[in-house]
């Protein structure tokens, strides 16, 4: 295994630092995963770096996965509506800082927006 050695003021690297492109243009064939292990250890080695081939899905999609997609892709609409009406932005804050430091409660505006469009999908489409 190689050993990796930071520049000064990167502490650690953690997720995918490069991913292959779903064309296949400008883009490397493999997936490059860096790993920071955060635990009691006597060992300063916890960076770890991986490779990852690219993977073709071997099933078809089915037809729950396309509706979890179509439901997420709506959401996600309206909830990137939501956060650009300015008719809604004031009541969202205020709601939103009520029910933060509540037990359960949501702790970003994104969240508690994510919440009541998932609400609202759900009612609307039973």
């Amino acid at each position: 295994m190689a050993k990796v050695e930071w520049s000064a003021g990167i502490d650690s690297v953690s997720g995918a630092l490069s991913k292959p492109s779903k064309s296949g243009q400008h883009s490397c064939s493999k997936m490059l995963l860096g790993t920071h292990r955060v635990a009691a250890t006597t060992s300063s080695d916890c960076n770890r770096l991986y490779l990852r081939k690219k993977v073709k899905r071997s099933t078809p999609v089915t037809a729950d996965e396309q509706a979890q997609r179509a439901r997420f892709a709506a959401i996600s609409r309206a909830v990137a509506a939501r956060g650009k009406d300015l008719a809604t932005t004031a009541s969202d804050i205020t709601a939103f800082n009520a029910q933060k430091n509540q037990p359960g409660g949501l702790q970003t505006l994104k969240a508690y927006r994510w919440s009541i469009c998932a609400q609202a999908y759900d009612q609307s489409n039973g």
